[in-house]
């Protein structure tokens, strides 16, 4: 209660003396509005620098796939359904077509003449070796890898997460899809809720039905991270913003940190109601209802257990405390918790440039991993034809991992190419690193080659194709 009421008198000074937010003169309610950030100022040689470092060596995907497995020994995290180490020849050549064809979205291609390739090869790997549990292993082995890189505590120390949702068009029948006119037109889809830390790396995911409502799953998939360490700030869009959800994300030791979108008709909520808090007045008319919240503290320290351990879903919870529209006595402790909580983010969002700065570029480097997605997953138009949840699970996970090996994998050569450049003497700074970014691709070949070698046309048809063998 303290720092929510330190913070709005500091607010409150703030805005009558630097006038951070100028009040709408011809608005009774006070409205306010919040400059926009400024255009943040080059740095002196980081133009020539990001030139020298861009050049990571050029690529096709299977063959970055190939090199990551070996630098990392990642192969050896896909263990057997009955848990024993793949001991088969060539397995990671195997493993990497595999997590190509989910990835890119193109299918099992088979060779019959390469023994790693043979359906027979791929069908036994697919069905034994690669399954959540194991791709989970997979990424927690990338995420410690790329954080031991010196270029990456440039970029964050992993307590900074944000968590967002890449759409799919599923045009099967699927019981784990939903319709959503706007980004599924009349068929139905999907949506990969996925994590991202402030090193640029995905550290969880999890399939949602249609687009309900991202908050209702956010929790959920923080409390099941592949690795990593834990986020303490969770930055989301404002489609997220909920009272409740804010108050179980402060229960459970997050800060739950939402993108405004409009903050002229945002309300804050004060604890003390004889003060007066001058510019924030007009906002402040709320009052959190402490009773509520010591009425019920035993039960939310109890649901927070249950969410922690997961012995209990978030989105479970969530529906639960209100149901059928209406909060039940145990919801309107959380939304009244969440009040507090969702007001000192507010007056900090208010009052803190580096604070919307640093939620910006969050949701900016999540924008450009999802960019980066739809260029992977590019076969069937970027739809999925998976027909039951478990192989939704398994082709975006496969995605996610994916992602993480190019992330991986860029930051290996930003990190080389800086450490080059300083031993030549470039004056490379710490903050001239922290604008480097490991999401590119243009050197990267994710489609297959083509082949323009001439037919023999003296030959006459070619044979019919024969189902039993499979062509090259």
């Amino acid at each position: 209660m303290a720092e929510l009421e330190q913070l709005f008198r500091l607010d409150a000074r703030a805005l009558e003396a630097l006038e951070r937010l100028r009040t709408a003169p011809t608005r009774a309610s006070g409205r306010v509005m919040v400059a926009e950030l400024h255009r943040v100022a080059e740095i002196v040689g980081l133009g020539a620098g990001a030139v020298r470092v861009e050049p990571v060596p050029r690529l096709d995907f299977p063959e970055l796939l190939l090199k990551v497995f070996d630098r990392t020994g990642l192969p050896v995290d896909f263990t057997h359904i009955s848990g024993a180490d793949p001991s088969m020849e060539d397995f990671g050549v195997s493993l990497a077509a595999l997590i190509v064809a989910e990835a890119c979205n193109v299918g099992l291609v088979p060779k019959p003449n390469v023994p790693a390739l043979t359906r027979a090869r791929l069908l036994q790997v697919d069905q034994g070796y690669l399954r959540g549990e194991t791709i989970a292993a997979a990424n927690a082995r990338l995420i410690a890898a790329q954080a031991e890189l010196d270029i990456v505590k440039c970029w964050g120390g992993g307590h900074i997460a944000s968590a967002d949702g890449l759409r799919f068009v599923v045009p099967v029948q699927n019981l784990h899809t939903g319709h959503n006119r706007i980004y599924f037109g009349r068929q139905r889809g999907a949506t990969w809720l996925n994590v991202v830390n402030d090193q640029v790396m995905g550290i969880g995911g999890l399939v949602v039905p249609g687009t309900l409502r991202d908050s209702l799953f956010i929790l959920d998939a923080i409390h099941n991270l592949d690795g990593g360490p834990k986020p303490e700030t969770v930055v989301t869009d404002t489609a997220s913003y909920s009272d409740i959800v804010s108050g179980l994300f402060a229960i459970c030791g997050y800060q739950f940190s939402p993108r405004i979108a409009d903050l002229a008709d945002t309300r804050l909520w004060r604890t003390n109601t004889r003060a007066v808090y001058g510019p924030l007045e007009h906002m402040s008319r709320h009052t959190v209802r402490l009773d509520k919240i010591r009425a019920h503290w035993g039960d939310m320290l109890r649901v927070a257990g249950s969410l922690t351990m997961g012995t209990v879903r978030a989105y479970d919870l969530i529906r639960m405390l209100s149901a059928d529209g209406r909060t039940t006595g145990l919801g309107e402790a959380f939304a009244h918790y969440g009040h507090i909580f969702k007001t000192l983010h507010l007056l900090q969002f208010i009052a803190d440039e580096g604070y919307r700065r640093m939620i910006g570029t969050q949701l900016n480097v999540h924008e450009a991993r999802h960019r980066l997605a739809r260029k992977i997953a590019f076969g069937n138009r970027g739809q999925l034809h998976q027909r039951y949840r478990e192989g939704l699970e398994d082709q975006l996970g496969s995605l996610g991992l994916a992602l993480n090996a190019v992330i991986w994998w860029n930051s290996l050569y930003l990190d080389a190419a800086v450490k080059h450049l300083r031993e030549q003497g470039f004056p490379v700074t710490d903050e001239m690193c922290a604008r480097l970014s490991p999401i590119q691709y243009d050197h990267i070949n994710f489609l297959g080659r083509y082949a323009f070698s001439r037919a023999d046309v003296a030959g006459g048809l070619r044979p019919f194709h024969d189902g039993a063998h499979e062509s090259t």
